[in-house]
């Protein structure tokens, strides 16, 4: 009888724990780990840029970004828009104008229909039907490349479809307008003897209200109508009880807060499951 251990050499099975060790020691399999902090990006950065927000405007969604970022990618979004616009007036007014030649070549062929049919019964001429190679009457010097599909007589124009006009997010995908982008507030952490720069600090955010330090691992939110930056405790323990602002004493609606989205780059995203896998070949027994 074989001895019960996990790494059992002298039995006839391959265990699991040893296909495991073998798999790790050889480079096959899956490997999986945690992603490091280094791949989320900080609460108070741009979404677009990656990096600290100088102007920070955010979304109704609570998609924060760099005011001169957003801007930019407006101005790249109309220009494109203007520009596939451009190409699909150009496509419409080439088809108006080859429907056009198309209705002229119509006519053209009923009213000389008639000697076509006298002549064909007479047999005194034979109309070509032509090639149907694309190299023949000169079409080699235009069409040098007939290997290639777009190239060959029986390809058909690609027809562009009219452009949206509708500018949207970059993050979330939904309708973004200008009119839409909200101001930012942060309430910096005021400390004396730290003399290091603000975009070194690694508690540089606080809330105006409470003066917890904020950051990813903290859920927050935005104030719509003073731009303050507060923990969603705040909210919840002192805001939402008479829906009163701390700071001012203004009046609130269940609008005007806007949880602030954390993190999230291309590569992963807070509040999930933040694991890198590596597929490698499969080590079978």
């Amino acid at each position: 009888m074989t001895r019960h251990a996990r790494n059992c050499t002298a039995g006839a099975v391959y265990t699991y724990h040893e296909k495991k060790k073998d798999a790790a020691a050889s480079g096959y399999g899956t490997n999986t780990q945690r992603v490091g902090k280094d791949s989320v990006k900080d609460f108070d950065c741009c979404c677009l840029m990656l990096q600290p927000c100088r102007n920070p405007v955010i979304t109704k969604h609570g998609y924060l970004f760099d005011k001169e970022a957003i801007l930019e990618y407006f101005l790249a979004k109309k220009k494109e828009y203007a520009r596939k616009l451009k190409e699909y007036e150009k496509q419409k007014q080439q088809g108006k104008e080859q429907t056009a030649k198309e209705e002229l070549k119509k006519l053209q062929n009923y009213l000389s229909s008639g000697q076509d049919i006298t002549s064909s019964l007479n047999g005194s001429n034979t109309k070509d039907k032509g090639s149907v190679s694309n190299m023949t009457n000169g079409r080699d010097k235009v069409l040098p490349s007939f290997w290639i599909p777009s190239k060959t007589p029986e390809a058909k124009e690609a027809f562009l479809q009219k452009p949206d006009s509708t500018i949207y997010c970059p993050v979330s995908g939904n309708p973004l307008k200008m009119k839409d982008l909200i101001p930012v507030k942060f309430t910096e952490v005021k400390d004396p003897d730290d003399k290091r720069s603000l975009i070194v600090k690694q508690a540089r955010y606080m809330c105006p209200i409470t003066h917890d330090i904020l950051g990813n691992s903290i859920p927050c939110a935005v104030i719509k109508t003073s731009g303050d930056i507060v923990t969603m405790e705040c909210v919840d323990k002192l805001i939402k009880k008479d829906w009163i602002n701390p700071l001012d004493n203004s009046k609130l609606k269940p609008s005007d807060i806007i949880p602030l989205q954390r993190g999230g780059t291309g590569y992963a995203s807070v509040n999930d499951s933040l694991e890198g896998k590596h597929e490698r070949p499969v080590l079978q027994a």
